[in-house]
């Protein structure tokens, strides 16, 4: 990608609010087999969402579908959050704005983009379960968990602050990425 092709991306993201970003190679992401297990064995959601496993890819799958890009923006929300209940709301917003973004990035011409969101699918009340009986097929994307990133790791290895939040009076980090090409 060229300087000025990234510069582009980059002011699309900040009209976005996106506002804490870095480049990846997205070969660079950290995958494991361990997220997976987690989801699995420690999701209350597992198997309920569309955008989730085990309706996604294996993480094999997933490892080479990040393969398929040359760049990433990689990027990152600290946010904490007085109320509990206001987790959903919040994700439901800025999922949207990162989806308006995929949207600008490919409609300027980078066809081959494509989004994770930094919290789980709130476009609708109740998820459907299967990817078949999605409400919003071209709108659900999944979250880099959901397609085995070791989130800690990648967002470690390029500088972020990220740490087990063990209550809502703690600050969370949460990270999406814009694969683009």
């Amino acid at each position: 990608m060229t300087k000025t092709a990234a510069k582009r991306i980059e002011k699309m993201a900040r009209d976005h609010e996106v506002k804490d970003f870095k480049w990846i190679r997205p070969q660079s992401i950290i995958t494991d087999y361990w997220v997976r297990a987690k989801c699995m064995f420690g999701c209350p959601s597992y198997g309920e969402k569309a955008c989730c496993p085990p309706e996604i890819f294996s993480v094999a799958e997933c490892k080479k579908f990040f393969a398929g890009f040359k760049s990433g923006l990689f990027f990152h929300f600290a946010i904490k959050f007085e109320n509990p209940k206001m987790r959903f709301p919040w994700a439901q917003e800025v999922n949207t704005r990162i989806l308006d973004l995929e949207k600008e990035v490919f409609l300027s011409g980078f066809y081959k983009a494509f989004v994770f969101v930094p919290a789980p699918c709130r476009i609708c009340q109740k998820c459907q379960k299967t990817k078949g009986e999605c409400n919003h097929p071209y709108l659900a994307r999944p979250t880099l968990e959901a397609f085995g990133v070791d989130v800690y790791a990648t967002a470690r290895k390029l500088g972020y602050p990220i740490k087990v939040v063990k209550s809502y009076q703690e600050e969370t980090n949460r990270f999406g990425l814009l694969l683009v090409e």
